[in-house]
């Protein structure tokens, strides 16, 4: 004689067991308010400060940026010159 299966019927009450959200990560499309964020309070963005720069600080802060890509290009293409020249003169001779 064949058993049969036992299903249980299980019924989803939207409560959060474990919170998934990670922070950097795209929320879930389904916002779950019971106990989501376990009780945190939202930070309202009315009281964050707008932060006003001079055009010095400016400055400074967009030609920081631009001095680690150029530093970030020079070490990449620089390795990239080491590996051919180690080709031509080492592993192809």
């Amino acid at each position: 004689m064949k058993k049969k299966k036992k299903y249980d019927d299980f019924v989803d009450d939207g409560r959060v067991i474990a919170n998934m959200n990670i922070d950097g990560m795209p929320r879930s499309t389904i916002k779950r308010t019971a106990f989501d964020e376990f009780g945190k309070v939202k930070e309202n963005n009315e009281n964050k400060e707008n932060v006003k720069l001079s055009k010095s600080e400016r400055r400074s802060i967009i030609l920081g940026v631009v001095t680690s890509y150029a530093l970030f290009a020079v070490i990449v293409f620089g390795a990239f010159a080491l590996f051919i020249l180690f080709c031509i003169n080492v592993w192809f001779k």
